[in-house]
This record gives structure tokens, sequence and C-alpha cells, in this order.
């Protein structure tokens, strides 16, 4: 059966009892019926799409991603870089000292200033040292008396004794005397030598040429022996004294060039590994190893602070993705991917770390043809839709991955 109305020039005709709607423009006239019921049945049928809260239930959108925010794992090489720090120290530092006590009559150097080796550097009075000189010469003139005097007796003794006026006994008595004098003048001409050797080191003269670091006392101070006067440095070549692992010590060998940062410096410095201690260091498990730095320029001093970078280089390559694609839950690593079309969480295997190139190696969890999300992004949740959409442009550009991802995702937890 068939129904037909006019609804303002629309002929609207129902046929069967299915409700099928047929819209037929005609003239301004009525056909059958009244103008309300003709409203009523001009609302097609729908099947019910409403959720149970009552409102629209509609597909979620698919996530889209710009062509750089996904990558494919790629083979790369991480060298390893092993860190040490340290303070720099001058290994030619040397410290001039009193050799003798005495009044410190002059210091002629200032800290800062520079010194060659055998420059004077100042004066003691060594009146008492003097005096002691003078005492042990005496002590040497007189012993060569004494050996003069037994030389003369024995030459007179060897003349009776061919004479035969006196016994061989006798002779060897006096040829004995010869023996203790001359025995008596080589003391003391030791001893004198050892007094001299005392003024000679008693003067103030730089051992090495470098710069004053210190002054340890004052013109008019009493000195006594051994006491130190100043510090000198040698800054033409430098040592940075650091510590590493037992772990990691293997991995180095004299020779190896570093690179070195000190603070203060804006660029580095190249160095190279001259020492490693034969032995760990007790309780730290650390061992030392002494890092030479040429300083001709004298750029840097002894005391700054410098980090030392070894670079090893890598001779495998390894499957590696970008740092910000890893992400952690629960202690656990994972990256997410795009697999046919929808996301998907994978827990990864991490190897070497390069901090320098942001890339990380991944030794289970993903393949070489792998779709990773190359950064981190919030509310994402497994097997929602997502696909990779070429770049737009224009002002809207920006936003079409970050407001699919906002509604897609407002109900999911959020994963960092």
């Amino acid at each position: 059966m068939k129904k037909k109305w006019l609804i303002g020039g629309l002929v609207v005709v129902v046929a069967g009892a299915a409700g099928a709607v047929a819209w037929v423009l005609r003239g301004p006239s009525v056909v059958d019926g009244s103008s309300t019921m003709a409203a009523n049945a001009a609302v097609p049928s729908t099947p019910d799409k409403t959720g149970k809260d009552g409102k629209d239930k509609k597909p979620a959108p698919p996530l889209e991603f710009l062509p750089r925010e996904v990558v494919q794992p790629s083979l790369a090489r991480l060298p390893t870089r092993i860190e040490f720090s340290g303070p720099l120290v001058a290994p030619s530092t040397a410290v001039v000292r009193a050799k003798a006590g005495g009044t410190l009559l002059a210091l002629n150097v200032a800290e800062g200033s520079r010194v060659k080796a055998g420059q004077a550097l100042g004066r003691i009075d060594l009146a008492e040292l003097g005096t002691r000189v003078a005492e042990r010469n005496a002590n040497v003139e007189s012993a060569r008396s004494a050996l003069a005097q037994a030389e003369r007796t024995h030459a007179s003794n060897e003349r009776l004794a061919a004479q035969q006026f006196i016994s061989p006994v006798a002779l060897d008595s006096s040829r004995n005397a010869v023996e203790a004098a001359r025995a008596q003048l080589a003391a003391a001409q030791a001893v004198l030598d050892t007094v001299r050797v005392s003024v000679r080191d008693a003067a103030l003269v730089a051992p090495i040429s470098g710069i004053v670091a210190k002054r340890h006392a004052v013109e008019g101070e009493r000195l006594q022996a051994e006491q130190p006067l100043l510090t000198l440095v040698d800054l033409a070549r430098l040592e940075l004294a650091a510590t590493v692992g037992t772990h990691e010590v293997s991995r180095l060998s004299p020779g190896l060039p570093v690179q070195v940062r000190v603070e203060g410096m804006d660029g580095d410095v190249t160095g190279r590994i001259a020492r490693i201690a034969p032995m760990a260091e007790p309780g730290t498990r650390s061992i030392g190893v002494t890092i030479e730095l040429a300083n001709p320029r004298e750029a840097l001093r002894a005391g700054q602070y410098a980090v030392a970078v070894a670079v090893l280089e890598d001779t495998v390559d390894r499957l590696t993705v970008p740092a910000s694609a890893l992400g952690s839950t629960a202690g656990q690593d994972h990256v997410w991917v795009i697999e046919s079309g929808v996301l998907a969480r994978r827990a990864v295997l991490v190897g070497r770390r390069d901090e320098r190139q942001g890339r990380v190696e991944l030794l289970q969890g993903v393949q070489r043809d792998s779709q990773v999300l190359a950064a981190r992004f919030d509310n994402l949740r497994e097997g929602a839709k997502a696909l990779v959409v070429a770049a737009k442009s224009g002002p809207g550009a920006a936003a079409t991955a970050s407001a699919a991802l906002t509604s897609a995702a407002a109900s999911a937890p959020v994963l960092r």
C-alpha cells in the first residue's frame, strides 16, 4: 500500500511496511493526509548507534604521524667513551730549602716571577757556616803537619835500620805511624769538603726553570736547616691524575690519545695516556691513570679541574634507534611501533649507548623493517589505529597529530 503527502511542494511516498521513503518533487497540491502526519513520516528509520549513556558512539579517528616522527632501526657503530676526571698537576715541581741555618738576608723573587735554572734567588747569612769551614781547614793543616813529621821519622828509622842500630819492630812502628797520619789527613780533608759542599748548597739558586708558585719565608727570618723557602713549578708539561674502574682499564693502554676539557677553557686539549698504575687502590676498585698534556704556551695551570674522554672505536654494526624513542615502564625499556596500521608497545633489550650521536643499541624487541616512533608521546594505547601521513602545509599542520592523539586517547592512561 502506498501513501502520499505533500509537504511544502515535496511529495513523500511511503511504500511497504518497512518504511522505505521516496522523495519526489511535486507541485503545490495536497494528495492525501495532513501536514502533521507527513512531517512525522519524513524522518527516515536508522539503526540504533547510541551507547549505554545515550550519547552517539563514534569510532576514534586514526592517529596521524609525520614521516620525521617514525623511523626504522638502522645499523650504526657506537664507539665506547670512557671518562675520567681529576686535577691537573705539574710533575716538574721543586721546593727550594735552606741547607744551613742562618738569617735570610734577601729573597729576590716574588710569587709569579719567572726564573731560570741556576739563577740566584736570595742570600742567607752564613757566618756560622764560615766559621766551621775555617775550623775544618785548620784541622786539615794540622793533620798535614803530623803526616810530614811521621814521614821524616820513618825515613830516619830506615837509615838506622840499614846500619842495624834499631830493630825491625821499631821500623814497622814508624811505618804504621806514617799510615795513621796519612789517614787522619784524609779524614780531615773529607770533613772540610763536606762543609764546603754545605756552603755551596746554602746558596739560594733555582734548581729548575719555571715560575715561583709560593714564597714560604720573608727577609730577616731566622732559618733552620731544610726549611722551605720557595716552590717553583714548570708548566710546560702537565699531568691529569685520574682513576678508572677495573672493568674499563683493560681497554686502555699507554699512548692512547684522549680529549681533555679543562674548566675555564673553551675548547678541548689533546693529551695521551702516559702511565697506568699496576694495581688497584685498596677498597676502591679503581686504578690510577696519568694523562700527559703539552702546555707550551702555559695556558693551563696546575690545580685546574679537567675531564678526559677516551674514545674507543667500534668494529661492529649494531641495530640502533634514536635514544628519544626509548621509554621505560616499571623498569622495563620499551618502544612504540606501528604494525599493520595499529600501535603496539614492544619490550626491548638495550645494549650500548652513544650520548653524542643520541642513539641506543637494541638487542631484542624490534626488527630492521619495524616502524618505530622516534619520540615519546603521551596517552598512547595499544591497538589504536595509526598511520604515517605526508607533511602538511598551513597553520593547522603542526596540530594534526596532536589533535588526533588527544581525541583518540583522552580516556587512556598516560605512558611516559
